[in-house]
């Protein structure tokens, strides 16, 4: 018996991705908005990356966070979308075993990174409202590098965890992801084996990675929300509550997504459903990120400016 399943996990050498195959008219507009929406991906968090590195007022422990949260939905959208676009005009739709765990680990890491990177951010947020006259003692170079490194360590080790936890078990032959996406779970429901130890991991990592990072960024906001409430001006208010919108918007527009697709009860699920949920959070958030950062700092468009005059000017010259 344990022969013939070594076998048959050894025969699954690629994934037939058949998500939304069930809208062939579809495939063409998908493709078109997604390279799209791709392109303004790059160009918007690139220039925010650039800005940062740029423009000497924005060498600030926020802005450091939000180069990396660029760099994060560069990397992030890059591990899929070009897949994705190929499969959507293609007639196989497959992808080989290993291109399959490599976008698995490499998506599921830097979403778990973001879960941990947003709530970093509302802790800076919190320390530099609430106890503004400390913020450059507290938040000193070497706490937030440390706090952005660990981000991506904690959320590399809870996404190796699961990948290699789910690889490595039997596919008996069954290779057909109803998915556009190599999703882990997605690709568990094609495991022939007993797959308790995989959702105890999961449910788990999903309170560590989700629910732990929303309840710090809930708390926080709740101190922030009682700071500016004690500030005199209706100026000082809005100042200091601009700081924290566009933070706050990226915060419900992904985890809105991430827990309606790993917390929702599994009755619930719909694969149409999840994979709209994945171009929602995985495509369009990605591509919000900075836009939503230009709109609602004053700091960034100021930046965006002074850098687009620079290069006009050096054009003209």
């Amino acid at each position: 018996m344990e022969h013939m399943k070594m076998e048959n996990y050894s025969a699954v050498t690629e994934f037939f991705l058949v998500g939304l195959s069930q809208y062939p008219e579809l495939q063409l507009l998908l493709f078109m908005l997604c390279l799209i929406m791709y392109v303004i991906i790059l160009l918007g968090n690139s220039l925010l990356i650039i800005i940062s590195i740029l423009d000497s007022r924005l060498h600030t422990p926020m802005y450091f966070f939000l180069g990396n949260l660029s760099f994060l939905d560069i990397c992030y959208t890059s591990s899929f979308i070009p897949t994705m676009l190929i499969l959507f005009r293609s007639e196989t739709k497959s992808i080989s075993f290993i291109g399959c765990a490599l976008q698995m680990v490499v998506s599921l890491g830097l979403g778990c990174t973001e879960c941990v990177l947003l709530a970093v951010m509302a802790y800076d947020r919190y320390v530099a409202i609430c106890n503004p006259l400390r913020y450059p003692i507290i938040m000193n170079r070497v706490l937030y590098v440390h706090m952005a490194a660990w981000s991506w360590i904690i959320g590399y080790l809870i996404s190796l965890l699961q990948t290699v936890m789910t690889m490595i078990l039997p596919f008996c032959g069954n290779n057909v992801i109803d998915h556009i996406t190599c999703e882990i779970l997605a690709l568990l429901k094609l495991i022939c084996s007993d797959i308790t130890i995989n959702v105890i991991i999961m449910t788990v990592a999903s309170i560590v990675i989700l629910m732990l990072p929303l309840l710090l960024i809930f708390i926080s906001y709740v101190f922030i929300l009682s700071s500016i409430l004690r500030i005199n001006s209706a100026e000082g208010r809005k100042k200091a509550f601009s700081t924290c919108s566009a933070h706050l918007t990226v915060v419900i527009l992904f985890y809105g997504s991430a827990l309606f697709m790993y917390m929702k009860p599994k009755s619930k699920d719909t694969n149409t459903s999840d994979e709209i949920v994945v171009l929602s959070y995985g495509v369009i958030t990605p591509m919000l990120n900075p836009i939503i950062y230009s709109l609602r700092n004053k700091e960034v468009k100021e930046a965006v400016k002074k850098v687009l005059s620079r290069h006009l000017h050096l054009l003209k010259s």
